[in-house]
């Protein structure tokens, strides 16, 4: 029996929440169903706060309403990308810092000479 490309989605999704919701019930937590995707984990962090974690399981369906298919290999080129650009920024910047605090050292130096 063939479904529609959106059935076949949220088929999978159910599977995977269900997956998941079953893998946290084994490790003895409170799983709380908040949407049809989402699901909700009440946690206690390092310092005694009550929190919730909230985990959304989704199929995408990609750009400009599925004409172009999402690439999650390509995201995640992505997001490595942008976190290596992010690591460079802020090495260049303290490195400019430290550039600045020695040249204020020597202002400092030769103010005292």
């Amino acid at each position: 029996m063939a479904v529609s490309r959106k059935v076949e989605r949220e088929l999978i999704r159910s599977k995977y929440l269900e997956v998941i919701t079953d893998a946290l019930l084994a490790l003895d937590e409170d799983v709380l169903r908040v949407k049809s995707n989402e699901i909700a984990i009440p946690v206690v962090g390092c310092e005694g706060n009550e929190d919730f974690l909230v985990v959304t399981v989704k199929v995408p369906t990609g750009a400009n309403k599925g004409t172009e298919p999402y690439d999650g290999y390509e995201m995640a080129k992505d997001y490595e990308r942008g976190l290596e650009a992010k690591e460079e920024k802020r090495k260049a910047k303290e490195a400019e810092k430290a550039k600045k605090i020695a040249k204020d050292k020597e202002i400092r130096e030769k103010k005292g000479e």
